[in-house]
Parts: C-alpha cells; structure tokens; sequence
C-alpha cells in the first residue's frame, strides 16, 4: 500500500459522504461492483479494503454475510456504526490475511484500491489464496489511460504519481498499464471473466442529465474486472 499510511484516515468523513451519493461511486463504481458479484444471498463476501462500508452496506441488504477490513481505522469505525451486520477489522491489505483460512469466502470485493497497492500480485496470490473453488474476485481501478492523460510520461512504465483533488485531498497512488494489470491476475493465478468500461446507471440521469448523457459515450475514468481462479491450477 504504497507504504503503510492510510492515506485516506484523515478525510475518511469527508470521503464518506463525498462517495455515498456522488456520481462516479454511486452511479458508476459501486452499481458495476455490486452487478459483477452477481447474486450474494447467503455467501461469504470480502470486502478488502472496505472504506466507510458503502459497499457492504448493500451486499448485506442483498443478504450477503460480509466480512471486511480497511487500513484506516476511521474507514473501520464508519463501516461498523454504518454496517452492524458486518464483521470489521483494520488491516493492511499488503499483510498476509492470516486470520483467513484458505477457501474461505465465496467472493472477494477489491472496489478503487490496487492502484495503491505496491505488491499487487502478492495481493492477489492472498485473495485467490481464501477464494473458494467456484469464487470469484471483483476489481475495480481508475482506468489507466486517465492517469495517464493527466499526467503523461511513459504510459507502460509504472510509477508513482501524486495528485491533489479538487477536495484537496493529497494521494499517492500507482500508474500502471492496463496489460500490467492483465498480467499480475494471471501471475496470481487468475483468468479474466469479464472486463468492464462501466457507464453511468439510467437513474443517474434524474441526478445530473448533462453528465450521465455525456459519459454514456465517453470513457468515465473507470475500469472494472471480474476474475476467477484458474481451474487447470487446482
């Protein structure tokens, strides 16, 4: 986790109830997340890197048992007060899950997170690691080419870049190619099912109708992955 400061504890409030209702994580993100999950009633969910709980706030109410984590111990507080139903911890999404057995959960969430992990595959090696046989892992990243067309440079060679949101909130995150990207699910033992360019969702239209008519035909900025584990492996 470029490092192991949790970069966003110091606005987690503020991030909290910038995503609830925002447009590109309440139109955007969290509905593709949530549809490439698929059916959850009655499955063991990860929630890895949970931030304030949104998402599982929704996986319950669609009647998923959730266990997640998060870095920030205020991510951890808000997804507790905002999740009673859920089981929250704070750990770092480099460590080793430890307190996860092998072929644990039925489904793993890693929703706008890997572009702060360092070690991706490693990462990823752990999650496929709990996966049951038959589970599936949900990612979703900024889309690269974004990163890139902000900041330029070599697009295929990964580094760390910062940037200051309009919120003012300092992030130090990794610009990686998507073949990269590719490349570490199928070093950790994964096989792309599914890759999304997400659209807005048709309600998001009642929200903003210039926005939602305008990135229905360009790229929103996000990318959004369904992978499972690699069965000639097993």
């Amino acid at each position: 986790m470029i490092g192991s400061f949790p970069q966003y504890e110091q606005f987690a409030d503020e991030f909290l109830d910038h995503a609830h209702d925002g447009f590109y994580n309440a139109h955007i993100d969290r509905p593709t997340c949530l549809g490439l999950l698929g059916d959850v009633i009655g499955r063991d969910v990860l929630d890895a890197a949970c931030g304030p709980g949104l998402y599982a706030e929704e996986l319950v109410a669609r009647g998923a048992r959730v266990t997640g984590f998060d870095l920030s111990p205020r991510m951890v507080e808000l997804s507790r007060a905002r999740v009673p139903g859920a089981v929250f911890r704070v750990h770092d999404l480099g460590a080793p899950l430890g307190w996860l057995a092998e072929a644990s959960v039925d489904l793993v969430l890693l929703a706008l997170v890997f572009e702060y992990v360092d070690d991706r595959v490693q990462v990823l090696r752990e999650l496929h690691r709990v996966l049951r046989p038959g589970g599936a892992l949900v990612l979703s990243r900024m889309h690269p080419t974004g990163d890139w067309l902000r900041h330029g440079g070599d697009y295929f060679e990964p580094r760390v870049v910062e940037e200051t949101w309009e919120n003012g909130w300092h992030v130090r995150f990794w610009l990686s190619p998507l073949r990269d990207t590719c490349a570490e699910l199928r070093e950790a033992g994964f096989l792309i099912e599914r890759l999304v360019e997400p659209q807005p969702q048709v309600a998001a239209a009642d929200v903003d109708p210039e926005r939602y008519a305008r990135l229905s035909r360009e790229p929103t900025g996000f990318l959004a992955i369904r992978a499972i584990p690699d069965p000639r492996l097993s």
